[in-house]
Order: structure tokens, then sequence, then C-alpha cells
């Protein structure tokens, strides 16, 4: 790999940080190993071919294209989370992947059983999840940075929510709807 490659690779990786809080080959392992899946199953899982999940993960593709796999990328990060918690079983994560696979990324915010803790409340990082999905299905996390600088003077209250949920870290957007509950 010459210099030019090797810039335009760490400047891909910087866009994925920045749009979806970490490196997507760094993402995209975790998932891999979480939910004990090889590179082609997860590929099929996201509804991606298998040489565009290689150049995403390998940083010659910076950016997912689809909102809807977008959404399956974070749906399957929260099952990856549910499986690491022992809340949801491997046969269950099979069986959720499966309709992952088959899900279009319709409406962002769904209220469906796995979304809710045992009060029958969605739980807060799911809630968080899905205000960042749809945040991000409208605009880059660089477009949503510049609408913030430009409301910034004049509403930074909502600068600072367009930041944090639009191009933040989930933990941050955790934080934040947290601190803002009465």
């Amino acid at each position: 790999m010459d210099a030019a490659q090797q810039e335009a690779t760490a400047r891909a990786r910087e866009l994925q940080r920045n749009w979806y809080g970490e490196p997507l080959g760094a993402l995209f392992r975790k998932l891999i190993d979480d939910l004990g899946l090889n590179q082609a199953r997860l590929a099929a899982v996201l509804g991606l071919s298998a040489p565009m999940l290689s150049q995403l993960m390998s940083g010659q593709r910076a950016k997912i294209g689809n909102p809807a796999v977008v959404q399956r990328v974070q749906l399957l990060q929260e099952l990856a989370s549910q499986v690491a918690d022992g809340s949801v079983s491997a046969a269950e994560a099979t069986e959720r992947m499966d309709e992952i696979k088959k899900s279009q990324g319709g409406s962002v915010l769904s209220n469906t059983t796995h979304t809710t803790n045992s009060s029958g409340a969605p739980t807060v990082k799911r809630v968080v999840r899905e205000i960042q999905s749809l945040l991000r299905s409208v605009a880059a996390a660089g477009d949503i940075i510049d609408a913030a600088d430009t409301l910034a003077p004049s509403h930074p209250e909502l600068a600072e929510f367009l930041r944090v949920y639009g191009a933040g870290r989930t933990s941050d957007a955790v934080a934040h709807y947290q601190s803002h509950q009465s």
C-alpha cells in the first residue's frame, strides 16, 4: 500500500469513527466475535455483499450508504450486548439475527418486545440508539456537526443534542439522556 492509499484508509477510518463511534473494522470484528459469526454470515445478515463488508472493514470505503444496513448494525450491536449480559441465549440470538436479516429498516422507532425491560418500558440505551439511528439516517455526522455549529450561538441546547446524538458515542448519549430526565 502506498502513502496515498494509507492516507485515504486512515481518513476513511477517522470518518467511520465520527459516524459510527469506531472504525467499522473494529465494530464488525466485535460483532463477529460476540455473535459467533464469520464475515460471510455477517455480510448476509446486514444485507451487504462480502466484498463491500471487506472494503468497509479495511477502510477502502468509509460509509455505509444504506440506512437500513446502519439500522441492522445497531440492532446487531444491541443483540451482542444482550448475549454478553446473558439476557439472550445463543439460540435466541440466531433467531433474532434471522429477523434482523429480513428487516427492511422501516420505522426506526419500533416498540417490539425485545426493546423493553421487565416493566414494559423501552430501555434507555434502546431509546438513545433509536434517536441516533433516526438522526444518522437523515444526515452524516459531519453534516450534523455543521448544523450544530450553525445553531450553537442561538440555540446551544439544540446544538448539544445534535452533537451528542448525531455524532457522539452511545455511552455519551445515554449519559446526556439520563441527565435530562426529571
